[in-house]
This record gives structure tokens, C-alpha cells and sequence, in this order.
């Protein structure tokens, strides 16, 4: 009876950091709308669990990157298209898509979340900090790779509905 005792503490401290500790970290965070990535930077939305972008915003592929430490972390800037389909440059590049094994390491190459699907335009945010630093280092290749800025990168899961915490 005492290692069925211990099994099921250990099975539910195991089941609760996995699985819902991550939904309360969620709905602790800010929920935006209608945010323009060109206009927001990193350190304004430190809070941010859940935002859905311009209709303008799309992931630019042309940039992704990844990193390999057992897995593969893949990532791509989060960024705003002109009219004619090409991405505008920005000042910073703060906001990425994000995923594990996803994607090849042949840049670019990101199948990450709803990459393909025309109505994404949201994300939730990376709730798993044992990833964050292999996200960070993929996106430092990128900033070498590309010539380009993330000062204070965000890391979000791209979807098309990002559900509000209840």
C-alpha cells in the first residue's frame, strides 16, 4: 500500500507539472489583439500568453532557422507583409513561431503549428523554459545568418485561433 501511496503522489506531482501547470501559467499571462509586430516590441508584451496579430502579419519562411540538441528547434520571425505579398524589414524582430522537430536544419525550412494555413494569425506563448534557451540560441543563428535584430525575441506556438484562458 505504501509504494501505491508513492507511485500515486509521484504519478500526480508528474501529471500536474506537465499538464496543468502550463494552463495556469497561461491564464496568469495578458491576452492582445490586433497586434503589428512592426509596432510592438518584446519588452511590451513580457506578459503576453495569448495575442492575435494584424491580418497583415505573416510567418516570413524566407528566415527561418533552426537549432539541434537532440531535437530540432525551429524558428521563425513573426512579421508584416506589404500589399504586393513582401515582407516589410523591421527594426526588431521580437516575435517568433516556434516548434520542435518541425523542420529539417536545412534553412530556410519551418512546418511549425499552422504555418500553411492563410488564417493564422495568433499564437500562444512558449509556456516550457526548458526550451527557451534552444529557441533563443536558433534565433541568435538567425540574427547572424540574416542580418537582422531580436532584441527581446518572444516565442509562440502559430495558430489561426488562439482560445482565450478560461
Amino acid at each position: 500500500m505504501l509504494v501505491a501511496w508513492l507511485a500515486g503522489v509521484i504519478m500526480g506531482d508528474a501529471n500536474f507539472f506537465l499538464n496543468s501547470q502550463p494552463f495556469y501559467d497561461m491564464s496568469n499571462l495578458g491576452s492582445y489583439e490586433n497586434i503589428d509586430p512592426s509596432l510592438f516590441r518584446g519588452q511590451q508584451l513580457m506578459d503576453a500568453g495569448r495575442i492575435s496579430f494584424t491580418n497583415s502579419t505573416k510567418i516570413d519562411l524566407r528566415r527561418a532557422m533552426a537549432f539541434r540538441n537532440q531535437d530540432m528547434y525551429c524558428v521563425a520571425p513573426i512579421s508584416i507583409t506589404h500589399q504586393n505579398g513582401t515582407f516589410q524589414t523591421l527594426q526588431t524582430y521580437d516575435f517568433w513561431a516556434v516548434g520542435v522537430g518541425c523542420c529539417s536544419g536545412n534553412n530556410p525550412d519551418f512546418h511549425c503549428g499552422e504555418f500553411n494555413n492563410p488564417s493564422a494569425r495568433g499564437g500562444l506563448r512558449l509556456m516550457r523554459d526548458g526550451e527557451r534557451a534552444f529557441f533563443r540560441l536558433a534565433v541568435q543563428q538567425a540574427e547572424a545568418t540574416y542580418n537582422i535584430r531580436a532584441v527581446h525575441p518572444l516565442f509562440f506556438t502559430w495558430m489561426q485561433e488562439t482560445p482565450a484562458p478560461r
